[in-house]
């Protein structure tokens, strides 16, 4: 397997532009992979990257290897993928993503039950609120709040999640309630804002007499981890848009409470990505079919419990 593996981490470092960002998604040291790379060139006798101690590039022969390597791979992956379903025993390693507050509270408690039904697979979660590149990032399946910019990804809607602008009783009895959304706008109250590398300008989109409204909030704080947010409404700080399930306990406590409800938030879409290969494996499809409806029971679940 030692050439499948070079030629396995050769894709990642073309990927991910660093020998040292290929090492640690492949959990090997940088020294492994760079003697991977070296092994491959030697086989190949050519260069494969131009190095620098700050850059590494591919060469015109390493663009081409690429694109023979890709197809070699998927060959290997769609072969094992076939066995798999005959002998109806699949296995291997699922890499999985989902935003902090969705995979905290909805995936992660799921990971031990799936692993329990399926123990030949084994799954890694990653947890970011930030924009995720499934190819470049080597994701199988990413659970994703909202509508993908990218349409070449495959995508299964999970449910529509109903969110609510809240604050905490504190925050509501030094500032008031807001009593139009143009309040948060014009500076007369603080929003707490979800922000991350590439994230787009904070427009809130509620539900008014004219239709759907965005408005470009303002405030002092922003974070791009959703339960720092959440915490900052908590200690009083300033309003928050939040998916209900997020919350669901602060809402039936009181430590929050919605505010502008004559005006809520769009609801967001929660829904499943992954790429049309992906699909081909049985691990994927058995991970999407096992989620789907507990998520969908799980979200229920905290919908009727803020509700009350």
């Amino acid at each position: 397997m030692s050439y499948i593996d070079n030629i396995r981490t050769f894709v990642r470092v073309y990927e991910l532009g660093s020998m040292s960002a290929a090492a640690r998604d492949q959990r090997i040291s940088a020294a492994v992979a760079s003697s991977r790379i070296s092994q491959l060139e030697d086989y190949l006798s050519v260069r494969l990257f131009h190095r620098t101690t700050r850059q590494l590039n591919p060469t015109e022969q390493g663009n081409t290897f690429y694109e023979g390597a890709c197809k070699i791979l998927e060959t290997i992956d769609e072969a094992e993928a076939a066995v798999n379903s005959i002998t109806q025993s699949p296995r291997g390693l699922l890499h999985i993503a989902a935003p902090l507050g969705v995979g905290r509270r909805l995936i992660a408690p799921l990971i031990p039950e799936f692993k329990k039904e399926y123990p030949l697979i084994d799954l890694r979660l990653r947890l970011s609120d930030r924009k995720l590149d499934l190819t470049a990032e080597g994701l199988d399946v990413a659970f994703f709040l909202g509508v993908p910019e990218d349409s070449t990804l495959r995508i299964r809607k999970i449910a529509d999640c109903p969110r609510v602008l809240c604050a905490s009783p504190k925050y509501l009895s030094d500032r008031g309630a807001p009593t139009s959304p143009e309040e948060l706008t014009n500076g007369t109250h603080d929003c707490l804002n979800l922000r991350y590398p590439g994230a787009p300008e904070f427009q809130w989109p509620l539900e008014t007499a004219e239709g759907t409204r965005r408005f470009a909030v303002k405030g002092p704080f922003e974070s791009d981890d959703g339960d720092v947010l959440t915490d900052w409404a908590l200690e009083g700080h300033g309003i928050t848009l939040k998916p209900e399930f997020e919350i669901a306990e602060h809402l039936t406590s009181g430590a929050l409470v919605s505010v502008l409800s004559g005006t809520p938030p769009m609801p967001i879409q929660m829904a499943l990505l992954y790429t049309h290969r992906r699909h081909q494996d049985p691990k994927t499809r058995l991970l999407i079919e096992f989620m789907t409806p507990r998520l969908q029971a799980a979200l229920q679940k905290k919908e009727a419990a803020a509700s009350t």
